[in-house]
This record gives structure tokens, sequence and C-alpha cells, in this order.
């Protein structure tokens, strides 16, 4: 009897924070647990048991978002032409804002549930620093701008609110993204 319960212990745990994911995806961090365990289907108590806080399972159920977007900033960096690196960086963001708003809300808000992901926000920071110095380096972006430039622009599309399509945050990010560039230069779309 005692394998059986770890056994739907393990798959509980799995569900919930399945559960959870989609459901920060749509709604934001801010979602009761009582709305996660009803959509799970379990009651409150269970979800607690698994998740005594629910910092625990806002950090359960982004940790593997959050170790995509290092994935992607690791391609980035690995990218040789500098400017193809910084803009699909930023494309990134925007494609993860339409997906998971919970995300953002984690990595790049003031949500409490960022503190458990202070480090990443760190890391992302360092990393994306790099991806600026590059493109200027090689000319890909105008003399003025500045990481703190990228961070804006990171900022409004973090601050969008999507419609379905997605064709006005898809116009958004072209349009910063030409800001970005030096005069003359001929934007060019990265997907």
């Amino acid at each position: 009897m005692t394998r059986k319960t770890r056994v739907d212990a393990a798959h509980n745990r799995r569900h919930i924070v399945a559960v959870a994911r989609a459901a920060f995806a749509d709604e934001g961090l801010d979602l009761p647990m009582r709305e996660i365990a009803r959509r799970a289907g379990l009651g409150v108590a269970t979800v607690h048991r698994h998740f005594p806080a629910r910092a625990d399972l806002v950090t359960a159920a982004l940790t593997e978002h959050v170790a995509e977007c290092r994935a992607d900033m690791r391609v980035a960096l690995a990218e040789p032409d500098p400017w193809r690196a910084l803009s699909g960086t930023v494309r990134g963001f925007a494609e993860h804002r339409l997906r998971d708003r919970g995300l953002n809300e984690a990595l790049f808000g003031s949500h409490p549930a960022a503190a458990a992901f202070a480090a990443d926000r760190r890391e992302q920071a360092r990393a994306l620093r790099q991806l600026v110095d590059r493109a200027h380096a090689a000319g890909a972006v105008r003399p003025d701008v500045s990481v703190d430039d990228v961070r804006v622009c990171l900022a409004a599309i973090a601050s969008f609110r999507p419609t379905r399509p997605a064709t006005g945050l898809h116009r958004l990010v072209d349009l910063l993204l030409t800001g970005l560039r030096p005069c003359g230069a001929v934007p060019r779309r990265t997907e």
C-alpha cells in the first residue's frame, strides 16, 4: 500500500505542476491556490501537502520555462551574427510573453515569486549586456543604444496586452528593433 501511495503522490505532484503551469501562463501568478486545486480536480489540502507555500508551487511550475530561457540565451550568445543574436533574443522574449504571462511576471516583474529566480535574472542581465556590447562592436545598433534601452524595449513588450492574433505584438517588436538599428540599416526579420 505504501508504494501505491507514493506513486499516486508523485502523479498528483506532476499533475498539480502541469495545471499550475498552464494556469499561470494564461492568467498570471496571482491565481489562488484553491483555483489551482479546483482545476487539478484535487483538494486544496492535497495541493498544500505538495506545496506548503505558494512560492513553492510557482517555482515548481516555472522551473522548466526558466531553463528554456537559459537555453535560449546560450543559443543567442553562440550566434555569430551580433544583430541576429540580439534581435532574436528580443523576438524570443516576445514569444515567451505571448505564451506565458506568469514567466514574465516571475522573471521581469516585481512579483514576490521573482525572488526564486534572482540568480537567473542576474545571469540573463549579464548575457544581455554581452549581446548589446557585441552588437555595438559590429555596428549593428546605433551608437547611442545602451543595454538600458534594450531593457526598455523588453519592458514595453512585457507590458503589452496581447490580442489574438498576435500581430500587434509582432508589429511592436518590429518597431522597437528598427529603433535600435543604425540610420539607413535595413531591418532583417529573424524567425
